[in-house]
């Protein structure tokens, strides 16, 4: 039990309980030195983010050898065809259970945050998804030349990263976390905007936890093992993105829990958890289905043509794979899909950003939990054709 007291989990039980608490008795002035805790303690986990990528994904290439080009194919292939067996899965409920809902068509205005008085701002060396394709490039072209010097340098630079992770970014995650959920209750995202979108809200969930179930089904049935391994070590990755609402920020959490489950390949951990909180967003899939299925309903009368739905849905798996893992960034960039293909008007936009927005936490946090079962399949596939694991724990 005293174990359970030093864990990360309980340090981001707690962070999220007193953030929740200052928030709500916070004067302007409290909250806006919590504003500038929680920019500065972003702006260092941001830019370690870069740093993880790269650190993380391109010596794990490297490790590969020959095999590197067939295990990012078959990864794409694998985080598309979750994105788009989830938005199926979320049209079939939406369409069954929406038309059920009474819901409301507007909400409480926000109270107005102050604005900071201490900015620092800390900008990434590069946007992660640059520092993502350049991972991916470096670990390619180190294999393509077998350059065992730069593979050295690439362990070494590894390494280095890894202990940022330890001695920095776990320490600096309750506190942005804490005041995260401290801003969230200051301005009234908690007390007045989350009642109303309520039914709609716990439906989302329900689907994502549904579909995190789907998948580590799927994935015990193929590598004939139990899930239970890796289920158990996901607690802190899911309040760390349910906190940061980032599948970025909560990379070097998702790493350090796969890295726990003695079932999943190591060197599978270290290359398809980066790969796959950049490309894997089957929870953003299912919110943004579910909720324009609401809008259209609450706003025009009824839900959207399937076919129409089918396309739509389509095209944002493609956006799910290639967006970036910031906050709402699969919604944002489907926007222009919103209003060409379902024919939102600004009405629309408004109310799918504002119901996006208050469930954003709990679709990055699905995002994140189900990566777990991916790697089981990954792991297995890696094995089936001899890529090895021979990367030793990270933590």
């Amino acid at each position: 039990m005293s174990n359970f007291f030093k864990s990360l989990p309980f340090k981001l039980l707690v962070a999220i309980g007193i953030g929740l608490l200052i928030g709500l008795n916070a004067s302007e002035g409290v909250i806006d030195v919590v504003m500038s805790i929680r920019h500065i303690s972003s702006q260092i986990v941001m830019f370690c983010v870069p740093l993880i990528t790269i650190g993380a994904v391109a010596p794990s290439i490297a490790r590969m050898g020959k095999n590197a080009s067939k295990l990012l194919g078959f990864s794409l292939v694998l985080a598309y065809a979750s994105a788009a067996a989830a938005a199926v899965f979320a049209i079939t409920a939406a369409f069954s259970i929406i038309p059920l809902f009474t819901i409301a068509d507007e909400v409480e205005a926000l109270r107005s945050l102050p604005s900071m008085t201490f900015e620092l701002n800390i900008p990434p060396i590069m946007a992660t998804m640059s520092a993502l394709v350049l991972a991916l490039m470096i670990g390619l072209s180190v294999v393509w030349t077998e350059s065992k010097n730069f593979a050295n340098l690439l362990e070494e630079f590894y390494n280095m990263v890894m202990m940022i992770v330890r001695k920095v970014i776990i320490p600096i995650l309750p506190i942005f976390i804490g005041a995260t959920f401290a801003v969230l209750a200051y301005d009234g995202r908690f007390t007045h905007r989350l009642p109303v979108f309520l039914p709609v809200i716990l439906l989302i969930i329900a689907l994502h936890f549904t579909w995190i179930g789907i998948l580590y089904i799927i994935a015990a049935a193929y590598t004939k093992k139990k899930p239970i391994d890796v289920i158990r070590h996901y607690g802190p990755a899911w309040f760390t993105a349910a906190g940061t609402m980032s599948s970025a920020a909560t990379l070097p959490v998702a790493l350090r829990c796969a890295s726990n489950s003695k079932i999943l390949d190591k060197n599978m951990v270290n290359f398809g958890i980066p790969l796959f909180s950049y490309i894997h967003m089957p929870g953003s899939v299912i919110s943004i289905l579910t909720l324009s299925s609401a809008v259209s309903l609450v706003l025009y009368g009824q839900l959207p043509e399937l076919g129409t739905m089918l396309l739509f849905a389509s095209l944002v798996c493609v956006f799910a794979v290639a967006a970036p893992g910031v906050p709402g960034g699969v919604l944002m960039a489907s926007m222009g899909l919103i209003t060409a293909i379902l024919g939102f008007g600004e009405d629309g936009t408004a109310l799918m950003l504002a119901i996006f927005a208050l469930q954003d936490s709990f679709g990055t946090a699905c995002n994140i939990s189900s990566d777990g079962p991916q790697i089981m399949v990954l792991s297995k596939y890696a094995g089936k054709h001899g890529i090895g694991d021979t990367s030793g724990s990270i933590f």
